[in-house]
């Protein structure tokens, strides 16, 4: 089935409105407590219970409109699910918490798994949007294992030693933002190893 393209101010929305909408409902709810079949819930859960079918349903609406889905989108959507539905059904916000460390660390295991094979797998996923040699996918695949692995530690010392606040600002706009950080920094590892137009990929005939 072809991919079909859409505006890229509606497919932002569709990604990064979930997770700011999760920020700005705990921020409302933090203080409010429920009592449901006899059973307290604080704001943090409820919104988790929120958030999980608004998550699914931002990745429906951009399969019907791209008929395209990332696996890494599938594979936060399942974590996404599995912890928080543990988050609600023992009234713990810990396992929501801890999907995190869990993301980042999966992504961070699986690059370092392709590394140690000698390959790269952030090229296999990325190839097509970023025409790069294969001595500049090793070095950026190494880098940004080495991010996710940071990044999967911060958040595991983070939710373990601040509030539920700090650490929902923290997912929200901290790591997010450091990763972007680390993408805009490798500008000139990209254009080092850059494929020009004209210049064949490696393994291509010519």
């Amino acid at each position: 089935m072809a991919e079909r393209d859409i505006k890229p101010w509606l497919k932002s929305a569709l990604e990064l409105g979930p997770p700011l909408l999760f920020f700005v409902a705990y921020m409302r709810f933090r203080d409010v407590t429920w009592e449901i079949g006899g059973t307290e819930y604080d704001g943090f859960i409820l919104v988790t219970a929120a958030f999980v079918p608004l998550l699914l349903a931002s990745i429906a609406a951009l399969w019907v409109l791209t008929r395209k889905i990332s696996r890494i989108q599938v594979f936060t959507a399942v974590l996404v699910v599995v912890f928080g539905a543990l988050t609600i059904w023992f009234n713990d916000e810990r396992f929501f918490k801890m999907k995190t460390t869990l993301v980042y660390g999966f992504f961070a295991v699986v690059l370092g798994i392709g590394l140690l094979r000698g390959q790269s797998w952030l090229q296999f996923v990325m190839g097509d949007l970023l025409p790069m040699r294969d001595e500049g996918w090793m070095i950026l695949t190494k880098r940004l294992a080495g991010a996710f692995a940071l990044m999967g530690l911060a958040n595991e010392i983070v939710w373990r030693t601040q509030s539920t606040e700090f650490w929902v600002t923290f997912e929200t706009f901290g790591l997010p933002a450091f990763l972007f950080v680390v993408f805009m920094t490798q500008a000139r590892l990209i254009e080092r190893f850059s494929l020009s137009d004209e210049e064949p990929g490696e393994g291509d005939a010519g």
